[in-house]
């Protein structure tokens, strides 16, 4: 009997220890960090609560975002001076698809050996902020702020810290790669909000009437933009020799973010000596996240040999 009991706690207490280990590690794995101590411009609307989407556990996606967060995913094999990305989520400015092209994300990249942030940005709304349009590029160069100066925290190389985003939120992450020395805040910090580099998946670039996602337009900047406005967040116009490398996806059959965005952004880099890559797949559609049956599926793969290539994976 004494001896069955021993076993039944030798067992309770190993099932309790991986428990704890498992716990642990989840939380390391998914650690949520406010991105400011005090949010610049911030209006306060009582009434204005976030929205989540949540499907068996896991928040799907979130709207009415007025508190930004900084989800901290890290390699299980966590080596010193790896490679990060910090991961802007999509949704036309009206939500964030934070599973489908934020977590899922966030755990493919650890697989490569790459640190990985995921940005919960605010959208952008004039109840909770006195200049919309600036909001999303506010929070992206706290949050690439943070990381840089927490770099040593997290085993991070402080100068080989990416931005990555998808749809709408490949314009938040184009916007920081062309716009990351704008004065949008006060700040004492001396730290760098560059990148140094950027991978956009079928992101909105311009703002350009012809081209631009108007949804996209129409929450950042309003109903009736200036020409300085549609210039400004035009990224492509935006583009010199100090802009990061790039890596670019687009499918040719995306009838809601054209192609042409990537396409134009590719060239202006060209144009202006930044290394690049663009890869234009037959099929897709808009939206494919991590990749889809048709020929979108494959980017996955070429976006780890350019991650490779550059020395950001840790991959072997």
């Amino acid at each position: 009997m004494k001896t069955q009991k021993k076993l039944h706690w030798k067992k309770a207490f190993i099932i309790l220890a991986l428990f704890t280990g498992i716990t642990n590690e989840m939380q390391a794995q998914n650690q949520i960090i406010p991105i400011w101590n005090k949010i610049p411009d911030q209006i306060k609307a009582v009434n204005y609560k976030e929205n989540e989407s949540i499907k068996d556990g896991k928040v799907q996606s979130t709207s009415m975002v007025s508190v930004p967060t900084l989800s901290i995913f890290l390699p299980k094999d966590n080596k010193p001076n790896q490679a990060a990305v910090l991961i802007f989520p999509g949704g036309g400015y009206q939500h964030l698809a934070i599973d489908k092209e934020g977590t899922k994300v966030a755990e493919w990249l650890n697989t490569l050996g790459i640190a990985a942030f995921v940005v919960k940005y605010r959208l952008p709304n004039d109840k909770i902020m006195k200049n919309k349009s600036v909001g999303p590029l506010q929070d992206a160069q706290e949050a690439l702020r943070y990381v840089r100066q927490n770099a040593g925290k997290y085993n991070i190389d402080a100068n080989r810290i990416g931005i990555m985003g998808f749809s709408a939120g490949g314009h938040v992450a184009s916007t920081l790669a062309t716009h990351y020395d704008d004065k949008v805040y006060e700040t004492t910090s001396k730290v760098s909000a560059r990148p140094d580099f950027a991978l956009l998946i079928y992101p909105v670039i311009t703002m350009v009437n012809e081209v631009t996602h108007k949804g996209s337009q129409t929450s950042l900047l309003g109903n009736n933009p200036s020409q300085d406005q549609l210039d400004s967040f035009s990224n492509e116009k935006r583009v010199t020799a100090q802009t990061p490398t790039t890596f670019l996806v687009h499918a040719s059959d995306d009838t809601v973010v054209l192609p042409e965005n990537s396409i134009n952004y590719y060239l202006a880099l060209k144009n202006n000596n930044v290394p690049a890559e663009l890869h234009i797949y037959e099929k897709g559609g808009h939206g494919f996240g991590l990749g889809v049956k048709d020929t979108s599926k494959f980017w996955t793969r070429d976006c780890e040999e350019w991650l490779k290539v550059h020395g950001y994976s840790n991959q072997n």
